[in-house]
Parts: structure tokens; C-alpha cells; sequence
């Protein structure tokens, strides 16, 4: 199938997002892929920066949350490029693997917090205890946050199938 929506080029970037283009818009293809709904691109630049840059998760906890989502979406994507990231970040690759097995200590709390919100669509009140115990109660916030937004990329990517950036594919 060809997408309906690949990738946008800098030549044909849509020029009411032209102050984004060299941004982050225009440095990964989902973005790309998704600024053919530039009023939805733009909108979802403030929430971005919140869940990548400033979540109460910080970055290897988030990357863990990520993992598991993008593993339970089966999102090729967001795993590659996630799995890049927590390499970035230092993790080992055994404790990436273990997001999609059955890791232990935090990181399986973590994938037990992602699970329930995919299987039950709410994190039961005795997780969300122990969340807010291990974490605490805003990282809990940003922890589901972190999975809505990147189950909706990862149904973006799907719907729109996404090539994986190939700086991230090689």
C-alpha cells in the first residue's frame, strides 16, 4: 500500500508551519507525516514538549514507558526509535528487551502501570497507590499521559505507515 500521507519533504512543507520547519517538526517523519494536519501538528507541539522534555517521569522512566507502549501497540516505529533513545540515555539492552517480557522491581511496575491502562483502560486504585508511592502522584499524571500520547502516534504511524528514519533504521 501507498500511504496516503507519507512523510512531508522541506520542499513541500506547508507553509502556515514554516516557523516550525528546522524544528522538531521537521527533524523525525512522523512529525512529518503528521504535518499534513498542520493545525493538529502545531497543537500538539506544547503537549510534546511536555511528555519529552519536561515529565516528572525523567528520561529513563519515560523511555521505559514508551518501550512498553510502542511494544503492547506493536508500533515498529516507536520501538526502533525509543530503543535508540534509551541506548542514548545508557540503559542496557537487556533491561530494553525486559519491557517486552515481564521486567522486575520499578521498570515492572512500570510495565504493569502501561498494561493495565491498555487492558483495563484506567489504572486500578491499588496500582495507582503504589505508582504514586514508587514514583509519585504527578509522574503517575505523566505516565498516563505518556501512553495516550504515544498511543496516538503510534496509531498515526500505523494508519499512515510511517517509514522508521533512516539515520534510526541503520
Amino acid at each position: 500500500m501507498t500511504s496516503p500521507c507519507p512523510p512531508i519533504s522541506d520542499a513541500d512543507w506547508p507553509e502556515e508551519l514554516a516557523d516550525m520547519k528546522g524544528g522538531f517538526a521537521t527533524g523525525l517523519n512522523v512529525y512529518r507525516t503528521m504535518a499534513h494536519h498542520p493545525s493538529l501538528l502545531r497543537a500538539w507541539a506544547d503537549l510534546r514538549q511536555h511528555v519529552v522534555k519536561g515529565s516528572a517521569l525523567g528520561a529513563v522512566r519515560s523511555e521505559l514507558v514508551i518501550l512498553r507502549a510502542a511494544h503492547r501497540m506493536g508500533s515498529a516505529y516507536e520501538w526502533a526509535h525509543h530503543v535508540h533513545r534509551s541506548r542514548q540515555l545508557g540503559m542496557e539492552a537487556a533491561r530494553i528487551e525486559a519491557m517486552r517480557q515481564t521486567p522486575e522491581g520499578e521498570d515492572g511496575l512500570i510495565a504493569e502501570a502501561v498494561d493495565a491502562l491498555f487492558d483495563q483502560k484506567r489504572l486500578p486504585a491499588e496500582l495507582e497507590s503504589r505508582l504514586a508511592r514508587a514514583i509519585g502522584r504527578q509522574a503517575v499524571f505523566d505516565l498516563i499521559a505518556t501512553v495516550g500520547f504515544y498511543s496516538t502516534l503510534g496509531y498515526i504511524l500505523m494508519t499512515y505507515e510511517t517509514p522508521i528514519d533512516a539515520d534510526i533504521a541503520d
